[in-house]
């Protein structure tokens, strides 16, 4: 048997790590690696045409499969073009290992032509990133970074030189074993015991939930029945906790809704779930705060905190549940429950005359059908800017949709190559691509991606020729809007032309059967839906916090938009609460 090289002994760890695709643009640094991928039968190449596509694909498999993915650039710009994706899945806790390779090793620091740096260069968007500059490092390197990965939930980078690449491999390479999965943390006694005395002493208890609730749907809803406690989630919480959820009041933050402001501002009481909530005008400085996440790091640095508990939010919860204290009193989750019905039926007020047949089209209309249309376990990407308020709004989870977005990071034009990376882990699921036109316009070379492969993503572009949300900040800041128009050309066209499916709807009667037709179409396709720039209204005072960061309005929403559905779950709740 031939003695392996480097790049054939990196590969063979990838795939002993459960990785299955290493997303790229080919070049001249990374072709040792490209070919090791190429001879084997374990792991495909996957060619995109923009390595920001590459990060951001892979940092979406991760997210849906929560397992390892990997990407790869070539020296110089070809992985820099990977930065802003890997930034995103590390900000997203999605365990991502780069390839960035390497200009070659006996240039180094002699400004050669393409070299950069990337292990000092992706410093800041990793957990760990270090070269390989010899062969006998390569087996234990790439398993550190992958356990780094792993471990700690983010971005490993390991920079490989494509000469030390081609060089024969070590005679017996290491053959540790691989961490592959995280294992579950328990609170010690002592903050259980702390956190029980906190909630038993408390009238009135709020939960805050984030991601980190994700495992946790039962443990959350029996806790909160419980302590008779309203539950409000941040944006990244809101696939995991709101389906199914008697107790539900809403989402606070600059795209919040309902009363969930108020629950977490009128309890006596409230506990973050698994959040890293960023906005921290909307948390309360006048109540007591208990923090619980996985994630040292996150307690505390954006609220004071009575309390700070190590732990997963699952355990945390199945330690607390057999010892507080069942409450009885539930005024203040009715009181709440009574708000978010009343906040969620006056916002809807605004887009329900004639949205059937308003010219151009509510975007809150197309979102709405879309929620109807799409599938039971559907996978949604979804753009930064307005279409943050879309998914927020009117996507319903269920407990098996996904809703995946640069939620942390919130940089434009994620959604493409998010649904690209989601979709290669299930051919057979559907994933829809919630784009804005300036997002997608970003990076919209990757479309050829999904004909190339033949990947059947549903692309909806909410085309309302301008940076939505740009220009809703500058009217807030009391700026005239400027630089915020786009000249589109008709998206639809642009799909066909590149071999997929593609449709224009101008009319709202058009865009059921429009859609329908899309989502059933076995390939790639597209709608090019041409929505009202003006479709959203700016609040009738303006406040000073609202200037200064786009913080708060008077009614603690930024945006008076409709809810879909969940005014419907809303009202049921409110319809279970005991009358006297």
């Amino acid at each position: 048997m031939a003695k392996q090289n480097v790049a054939e002994q990196f590969v063979d760890i990838l795939v002993r790590a459960g990785v299955r695709r290493l997303y790229g643009v080919v070049g001249d640094s990374l072709n040792p690696v490209v070919d090791a991928v190429r001879r084997s039968s374990d792991i495909d190449w996957i060619h995109v045409r923009h390595e920001e596509t590459a990060a951001f694909a892979a940092g979406a498999e991760a997210q849906v499969t929560g397992n390892l993915a990997a990407c790869a650039g070539s020296c110089g710009p070809g992985n820099l073009h990977l930065i802003n994706g890997l930034y995103d899945a590390h900000r997203s806790m999605a365990p991502v290992l780069a390839l960035a390779s390497q200009i070659p090793s006996s240039e180094i620091g002699l400004g050669y032509f393409q070299e950069t740096h990337p292990d000092r260069l992706f410093q800041e968007c990793s957990h760990y990133s270090e070269m390989i500059s010899s062969p006998q490092q390569m087996p234990r390197l790439l398993q550190t970074a992958i356990q780094h990965a792993v471990g700690r939930r983010g971005v490993s980078v390991v920079t490989l030189p494509g000469d030390v690449a081609a060089q024969p491999g070590p005679e017996k390479p290491l053959q540790s074993a691989l961490v592959t999965s995280r294992p579950t943390v328990r609170p010690g006694d002592e903050e259980i015991d702390k956190l029980v005395d906190l909630i038993d002493r408390a009238q009135r208890v709020t939960l805050f939930c984030g991601s980190g609730t994700a495992g946790a749907h039962a443990e959350v809803m029996e806790f909160a029945g419980r302590v008779k406690s309203p539950v409000g989630h941040a944006l990244r919480g809101k696939e995991w906790i709101q389906y199914d959820n008697p107790y539900d009041v809403g989402m606070s933050g600059l795209l919040g809704y309902g009363a969930a402001y108020e629950a977490t501002h009128e309890c006596d009481l409230l506990i973050l779930l698994g959040t890293d909530f960023p906005y921290n005008a909307f948390l309360p400085d006048n109540v007591k705060i208990a923090q619980v996440d996985v994630r040292p790091e996150v307690l505390g640095r954006r609220s004071r905190l009575d309390l700070a508990v190590w732990g997963d939010v699952r355990e945390t919860l199945r330690c607390l549940i057999p010892r507080v204290k069942e409450k009885t009193d539930r005024r203040f989750l009715d009181r709440m429950l009574k708000k978010h019905t009343d906040a969620l039926e006056g916002v809807v007020k605004a887009y329900t005359r004639k949205v059937e047949k308003h010219v151009p089209i509510h975007p809150e209309y197309v979102a709405s059908v879309l929620d109807e249309v799409a599938a039971d376990d559907a996978v949604f990407t979804v753009d930064t800017g307005m279409c943050n308020v879309w998914a927020a709004r009117y996507i319903s989870p269920n407990g098996r949709r996904r809703i995946i977005g640069s939620f942390s990071h919130g940089s434009m034009a994620n959604a493409l190559p998010m649904a690209i990376g989601a979709q290669f882990t299930d051919r057979n699921r559907q994933v829809v691509s919630i784009s804005g036109d300036g997002g997608f316009a970003m990076l919209m070379g990757d479309f050829l991606t999904l004909v190339q492969y033949d990947l059947p993503v549903k692309v909806v572009v909410f085309n309302n020729s301008s940076l939505g949300m740009v220009q809703l900040e500058m009217l807030v800041a009391g700026l005239p809007s400027y630089g915020t128009t786009n000249r589109n050309p008709d998206f639809a066209a642009v799909a066909r032309a590149c071999g997929a499916y593609g449709v224009r709807v101008e009319k709202p009667k058009d865009l059921p059967g429009a859609l329908k037709d899309a989502f059933s179409h076995k390939g790639p396709a597209l709608v090019d839906v041409v929505t009202d720039p003006n479709a959203l209204s700016i609040p009738p005072k303006i406040s000073a916090e609202m200037v200064t960061g786009f913080a708060l309005s008077a009614s603690k929403m930024v945006l008076d938009g409709g809810v879909g559905r969940m005014l419907q779950m809303a009202r049921s709740n409110v319809r279970n609460v005991p009358r006297p």
